[in-house]
């Protein structure tokens, strides 16, 4: 989808000239008079707003105070400062405050609209390095995963509270869907965040090798093993061990992983005595393990000890509202890799990308996207950009029409008809049955319940229209445990 860039400025001349270059080049466009208002805009990374050209003489909040408290609230929100003097001193005291570029009124359209891309691919690059670093320190949290579809609300919730402690998670879905993201989240946001999080690959290890790359040998233990080895269980000491597709092991190494996890301590090739271990364990798999143990392929005892905590990952097909902001993220990353300068997704193609059903999952969508981003001649992808899709699917026109993005959601069509109903008789009480005030507490949970379920599960129209921010909106969703689910059709 198409960046948002937010014009603060007190001169309704100015607003209206930057905003028409913005969308000239293709750009969404939000407009601020002051930077209150402005601020009240930008303060929710949740609310879209990706970059912000600021006027740095206004009355009231100056743009240098209202620079300072942006920085303090989006502290990775980019800022262009535009100002009608050039003396070095204010340039120096912007790009102090944070500001990325510094832009002398009359602004040139051409060269505002350089400003933002370069503003827009340092903030990609940025958001890159800083995500590789998550990842690699084991630092990843739920916030990085983009899971707005009310089948991800229940899988992050489920989530998080299995990160609280140190019980066995499986983590069961089709290939693709994600599975070992939420893994490196749960370790994320758990005690173990920060420590090793090793992942093995069951199903590429030779079998002859497993017993050697899980529990480690000594030199000399057989042939070949010219060097000791301490195995995955001994690198992930204090840390998490993940075992992906753990269906996929011999019967003969899953009796010695039993053992692993029953005495936490591991014999190695050659050893003499165990090792001691501390080891959280996240497993997953794309295959039914009740069916293998039935079949006599998966030990029983093995399966119980596995899935103490289990979470089913949905297929990609299954949370179609997150394919807008999943290109997005996916366009976003690729720009910082490959240096290109691809702005957002044609309405056709987002038509075509929701109505494909993705067998491969999110793995096959960030494939064909890293192919669209090097195939597309222009600034947008185009439905040609995506050739192995575009030749399955059906007239285009006939497709239904996608949403852009959560926060483009339109509201409940049924919201102006019911609108004087609900005025005459709310829906949440203010008194409780002996006719005293409810607590705060009650009323807003019960409005937040039915805001949910009026707007049919769609946070971003409940965000706008009780206006809290969404970061504010899911984590009281989470406090008051709410029901968030699509109403059905009919």
């Amino acid at each position: 989808m198409a960046k948002t860039v937010l014009v603060i400025d007190d001169d309704p001349t100015q607003r209206r000239l930057l905003q028409a270059a913005v969308e000239k080049a293709g750009f969404a466009c939000r407009t601020a008079p002051d930077g209150e208002a402005g601020i009240a805009l930008a303060a929710d990374p949740k609310d879209g707003i990706d970059v912000v050209l600021l006027d740095l003489t206004m009355p009231g909040l100056s743009g240098m105070e209202t620079l300072e408290r942006l920085a303090a609230k989006r502290p990775d929100l980019p800022v262009i400062m535009l100002t009608a003097t050039s003396g070095i001193d204010t340039i120096v005291q912007s790009m102090r405050g944070g500001a990325v570029d510094f832009i002398v009124k009359p602004a040139n359209p051409e060269r505002v609209v350089v400003s933002i891309r370069n503003a827009l691919k340092m903030q990609s690059l940025s958001g890159e390095v800083k995500r590789l670093a998550r990842k690699a320190e084991g630092g990843m949290s739920f916030d990085d995963m983009i899971a707005s579809a009310p089948p991800m609300r229940q899988v992050l919730r489920l989530a998080e509270r299995g990160a609280a402690s140190d019980i066995p998670v499986l983590i069961l879905g089709e290939s693709g869907v994600g599975k070992e993201v939420v893994a490196r989240c749960i370790q994320g946001a758990s005690t173990r965040a920060g420590k090793p999080f090793v992942t093995v690959n069951c199903g590429a290890i030779p079998e002859n090798l497993v017993e050697s790359i899980l529990f480690g040998h000594e030199k000399g233990a057989f042939t070949g093993a010219v060097a000791k080895s301490l195995g995955k269980f001994v690198e992930a000491d204090g840390g998490t061990l993940f075992l992906d597709e753990v269906g996929e092991l011999p019967l003969d190494a899953q009796v010695k992983l039993l053992r692993a996890l029953q005495e936490g301590e591991v014999d190695a090739v050659g050893a003499r005595r165990p090792t001691k271990v501390d080891v959280r364990i996240i497993s997953a798999t794309n295959r039914d393990l009740a069916q293998q143990v039935a079949e006599g392929t998966f030990r029983e005892d093995l399966f119980y000890r596995l899935n103490v905590f289990p979470i089913d990952m949905p297929s990609l097909r299954e949370r179609r509202e997150d394919i807008p902001a999943l290109v997005d993220h996916f366009i976003g990353r690729f720009n910082a890799s490959e240096g290109t300068k691809i702005t957002g997704v044609a309405d056709d193609t987002l038509k075509m990308l929701y109505a494909f059903d993705w067998p491969g999952n999110v793995r096959q969508l960030e494939n064909a996207v890293f192919r669209a981003v090097v195939l597309c001649e222009g600034d947008m992808l185009q439905p040609q950009d995506f050739p192995q899709i575009s030749g399955q699917m059906p007239d285009l026109d006939a497709l239904p029409a996608a949403p852009r993005a959560a926060n483009e959601v339109p509201a409940a069509p049924h919201a102006a008809n019911d609108f004087a109903e609900t005025a005459a008789a709310s829906p949440v009480a203010i008194k409780d049955a002996d006719g005293e005030l409810r607590s705060l507490q009650d009323i807003e949970r019960d409005i937040l319940q039915y805001a949910i379920e009026f707007y049919e599960g769609h946070m971003s129209e409940v965000s706008r229209r009780l206006g809290i921010g969404r970061s504010t909106l899911y984590r009281k969703v989470r406090e008051y445990d709410l029901e968030v689910r699509e109403r059905e059709a009919g």
